[in-house]
């Protein structure tokens, strides 16, 4: 009979770092666009945002919508 050993290897600390700063990376690149995205719809008149179909409420929605896929 053989031996199976059913224990996966766990990843090491610097790959574990790499991910954690992989992964932020993501998020700062993400959180980036949400930011720029409310920051230009929030420069638009109201008239220019009825003209798009957006009211000033939906914007922190629209953008996290574009940024994070919410």
């Amino acid at each position: 009979m053989a031996y199976v050993n059913s224990r996966t290897a766990r990843p090491t600390l610097g790959e574990r770092i790499q991910a954690w700063w992989e992964s932020s990376k993501d998020y700062r690149a993400r959180y980036a666009t949400y930011r720029r995205t409310v920051r230009e719809l929030e420069s638009m008149s109201d008239r220019d945002l009825a003209d798009i179909g957006i009211s000033r409420s939906q914007i922190a929605d629209i953008a996290a919508e574009a940024a994070f896929g919410r």
